[in-house]
């Protein structure tokens, strides 16, 4: 059993491995769902991401992931450069407990000079119009199944278990009593997520061509109280 699992892009795996990794048991970013599979059956020591990978919705996920699998506490999880250099700080708590590792962040940026205007969705769903949370609602976006988080006049955020990408266009469906309601949307926002159920990708739509009428009808119908 490996000591340590590598995850980097393909392109730094070589180098990696000459520069103290060549015993890690190594997958490329592509196969990060093949990593989490060791990682939860091998519980290695050591678990390193590549701080380019580190940086992406799916090494994001990865790191919640492990640190939320308590199983996993005595994984150590370490951030390097493509050269193998460490880009964290270790702090080892008294009497042996588990090493707590603390990732290094970029300073904030300066204070823009004039202030920026708010775009029109943010990064979690809506803001031009009131949300409303739904509670056990499936609806198809480009007729695959997904589970409906919460819903407004103006778009709505999704868990699916199908790949969202922002600016993607795609056609949702929500079930009605009335007849479907089809609307044209787009992915305005899409994080990556690795719960223990599996992979899924939760996104905000933004609806193109929805009618008010048929929406507040669908609100009323399934909002939570």
């Amino acid at each position: 059993m490996a000591q340590t699992v590598l995850i980097a892009a393909p392109e730094h795996l070589a180098a990696l491995k000459e520069h103290g990794f060549a015993d890690a048991l190594a997958f490329s970013d592509a196969d990060a769902l093949k990593a989490l599979e060791a990682i939860t059956r091998d519980k290695p020591p050591s678990v390193v991401l590549e701080k380019v990978f580190a940086a992406t919705s799916r090494g994001a996920a990865l790191i919640k992931r492990i640190k939320a699998d308590p199983a996993l506490s005595g994984c150590e999880i370490k951030i390097i450069s493509h050269d193998g250099k460490p880009l964290t700080a270790k702090k080892k708590k008294e009497g042996g407990a588990t090493p707590h590792v603390e990732e290094r962040r970029p300073s904030p940026p300066p204070a823009a000079a004039t202030p920026v205007p708010a775009p029109p969705l943010d990064q979690r769903g809506t803001r031009r119009a009131p949300r409303f949370i739904v509670k056990g609602i499936e609806v198809t976006i480009d007729g695959k199944p997904a589970a409906l988080i919460n819903v407004s006049v103006v778009g709505a955020q999704v868990v699916s278990p199908t790949i969202l990408k922002p600016n993607q266009r795609v056609r949702i469906t929500l079930p009605d009593a009335e007849g479907p309601i089809r609307l044209m949307a787009g992915v305005a926002w899409a994080a990556f997520e690795m719960p223990k159920s599996g992979p899924v990708y939760r996104a905000g739509i933004e609806f193109f061509d929805a009618e008010a009428g048929n929406l507040d009808r669908f609100i009323d119908k399934n909002k939570v109280s």
